[in-house]
């Protein structure tokens, strides 16, 4: 009886994730390309946000149909969540390659507030690269105690980057 070989996911996790980090990172130090196209690149803000407030809605669809044991729409869900965050990233890298950054112009308690959730969420927002796609390739593969020990800690900080990713939105966009 010959054995399949299992599919070694490892290698694309972590591949994926340091590209990922990578260019985010790069973008701070990359000058920026010249917008001008005819579109207004501020509405991009605007975008990210609805698409981080579609993601954060998915995951807590894909978190409820998995308590329901409805495996089918649970994988839909996270499907759902991996295409609203791709297009994010898409979406994110465009705006921050063709725009300055904007300064937070809050005081006091709110510019403390504000920065305690911008920084925890760029932390965490680099840290559930590698944690979703890993969970994400261990249920695909079936591996469902591995899927299940990792998912209880990518579910919730996956959660916390994307409604904070609004939250630091709503904060900041009076000073676009």
């Amino acid at each position: 009886m010959e054995l399949k070989k299992e599919y070694n996911y490892v290698p694309w996790v972590v591949g994926l994730s340091i590209a990922i980090n990578a260019i985010v990172v790069a973008l701070l130090f990359i000058p920026e390309i010249d917008g001008s196209m005819g579109f207004n690149i501020k509405l991009l803000p605007l975008l990210n946000a609805i698409l981080n407030s579609f993601t954060f809605v998915f995951l807590l669809a894909a978190l409820f149909m998995i308590i329901r044991k409805n495996v089918t729409w649970h994988k839909r869900f996270i499907f759902a969540a991996f295409s609203s965050t791709a297009l994010f990233l898409a979406s994110y890298l465009t705006y921050h390659s063709m725009s300055s950054s904007t300064s937070y112009g809050g005081e006091g308690i709110l510019q403390l507030i504000y920065y305690f959730i911008l920084i925890s969420h760029i932390v965490l927002a680099a840290l559930i690269v590698p944690l979703a796609l890993l969970t994400l390739f261990r249920g695909l593969a079936m591996k469902v105690d591995k899927h299940r020990k990792i998912a209880r800690w990518t579910m919730p900080i996956w959660l916390y980057v994307s409604l904070t990713g609004v939250i630091v939105y709503i904060m900041i966009s009076p000073y676009y």
